[in-house]
């Protein structure tokens, strides 16, 4: 336990006001010297506000922790047990469990099993009545849960983690659940309880893990907000949903991990992790931040892909791919040349299987989309340039997603922007500009008609196509002389070139791309 979080603590109250509580995730004691601690276990200094912490995450910390239902550790200062639920007096609902995974026999002090886990649900989701509770703290972070999220920095959500934690949070659905041990901030978009149009609609769910107190990177450690308890709050203000939610990253890990199924998580050495609660008004607007690539929380399944209605220019095993375009091949997916280009290094991402939309991928196509996205705008960049992406979903078959690059000297991406927004009123087109980590599956449902242009910022514009729709739309714009100023090759099949000379680009751009291709290392 670590003075410096209980002197902030007071100095916010003082400028702030007093906060109802203090709660701990993570290792409450870390490196605390015992004669530290022994000043708050006699009184001689005190807790400025009531403050409920986790129990031990490691052996060494076992000994502060004797009563496993918990108990007064000091004035102010009050362990929660191993595993329940905490109810304020306003009916605000807290579920914690302390310690990290253990899927061995005896259960050493410091960790849960899987029968924990079990007999939390039980204790909860057993009536028909459960909708979810308020604030969960774990001090694991949920294996998984940057899946469909925003960036979770260096930490690989889909090694580290528990699954156990996973699985307790797609059921409990609570509104805010915050954990630690990764030693890092992160405040991952809100993200469903529901599926849509198959589900009513439930609450979102907030997850926000917080870095050790006075880490020299100065990540955040402290987070303040202000919750009505779900039992006072009105449905239909319940379930409004935040305008950058995204799918549920456990949708189908859940039950993996509830069947023990996961790898048990590595031991973290702890550190000291707090955040404030208020009990007034409902939780605050939160900013987003961050960007990652999503990803399937499921072990990769190769299930066949739709096949197509008749012959198709685009799924690789066709006959009728001009396979001279081609440039690089993954498991899912393949790049290829585009015909009649914008410049010569103009690129399709396409999967290999039959998918019509973006909207229709499978998880794991998805996966390596993104995965080719990042990798191309690396490429790119290292060569003075910054790409733009597009997707035009009508009179299509096939899923052909566009990388245009465009020079940096050309223009700045703002540039890029105006010009889409400019041209798209001139043809009085509807383009909406969606929440930067918002997934077009969101957005758009299957069969549904669309444009969809995504910049190097990870801005996001998007038309939702209802009759005519000009084919060459996106080309025109970057072929406008705001951007590339090569208005004459707005139409690719004014710009088509000799196959000879379609296979020199193509070995050359295979010879660029090399290093940076990613498919080596699998």
């Amino acid at each position: 336990m670590a003075e410096k979080p209980l002197r902030l603590v007071r100095a916010i109250q003082k400028k702030s006001g007093n906060f109802d509580l203090l709660l701990c995730v993570g290792n409450f004691f870390g490196s605390t010297p015992d004669a530290e601690w022994e000043e708050y276990k006699t009184g001689i200094k005190k807790a400025p506000i009531q403050t409920y912490v986790l129990g031990a995450n490691n052996q060494e910390t076992v000994k502060y922790f004797q009563d496993v239902d918990g108990c007064e550790l000091a004035e102010n200062i009050t362990y929660l047990g191993r595993k329940g639920i905490f109810t304020g007096s306003s009916g605000l609902q807290i579920v914690y469990l302390s310690g990290t995974e253990s899927l061995n026999e005896p259960v050493p002090g410091y960790s849960f099993s899987p029968k924990d886990v079990s007999s939390v649900r039980t204790m909860l989701c057993s009536t028909s009545q459960f909708k979810g509770v308020d604030i969960l703290l774990t001090s694991p972070w949920p294996k998984y849960v940057g899946n469909f999220g925003n960036s979770s920095g260096e930490v690989d959500t889909k090694k580290c983690g528990s699954a156990l934690v996973s699985s307790l949070a797609t059921d409990l659905k609570p509104r805010y659940h915050f954990a630690a041990l990764e030693k890092t901030y992160y405040e991952r978009l809100p993200y469903r309880n529901h599926v849509v149009l198959q589900e009513n609609a439930q609450h979102a769910t907030r997850f926000i893990a917080l870095a050790n107190v006075g880490n020299p990177e100065k990540k955040k450690y402290l987070y303040a907000f202000s919750i009505v308890p779900m039992k006072l709050m009105d449905a239909v203000e319940l379930v409004k949903q935040p305008p950058d939610v995204t799918e549920n990253p456990y949708r189908k890990s859940g039950k993996e991990a509830s069947m023990g199924k996961q790898i048990p998580a590595p031991e973290e050495e702890a550190a000291c992790q707090f955040f404030f609660d208020l009990n007034e008004k409902q939780g605050r607007k939160r900013s987003s931040t961050g960007r990652d690539s999503k990803s399937s929380p499921h072990p990769k399944q190769h299930r066949k892909p739709p096949q197509p209605p008749g012959p198709c220019w685009f799924c690789l095993a066709s006959p009728e791919v001009e396979k001279h375009l081609v440039v690089n091949i993954g498991t899912h997916c393949y790049l290829a040349l585009a015909k009649g280009g914008l410049s010569d290094d103009h690129v399709l991402v396409l999967p290999i299987g039959h998918y019509q939309s973006v909207v229709e991928l499978s998880a794991e196509v998805v996966e390596e989309v993104e995965k080719y996205k990042a990798t191309l705008r690396r490429f790119f960049r290292s060569r003075g340039k910054r790409c733009v992406l597009f997707e035009r979903n009508y009179k299509s078959h096939h899923l052909q997603l566009q990388v245009i690059p465009v020079p940096l000297s050309c223009c700045s991406t703002d540039d890029i922007k105006d010009a889409f927004i400019t041209q798209a009123e001139q043809q009085q087109i509807e383009l909406l500009e969606i929440p930067e980590h918002a997934d077009v599956k969101q957005i758009a449902q299957p069969g549904a008609a669309y444009f969809y242009v995504e910049l190097d910022t990870g801005e996001k514009l998007f038309h939702r196509i209802k009759k005519n729709f000009p084919l060459q739309f996106g080309r025109e714009v970057l072929a406008s002389e705001a951007i590339l100023n090569i208005p004459d090759k707005s139409d690719w099949r004014h710009c088509q070139v000799s196959k000879e000379e379609e296979e020199m680009l193509a070995r050359r751009f295979r010879k660029d791309f090399e290093p940076f291709d990613f498919t080596l290392d699998d």
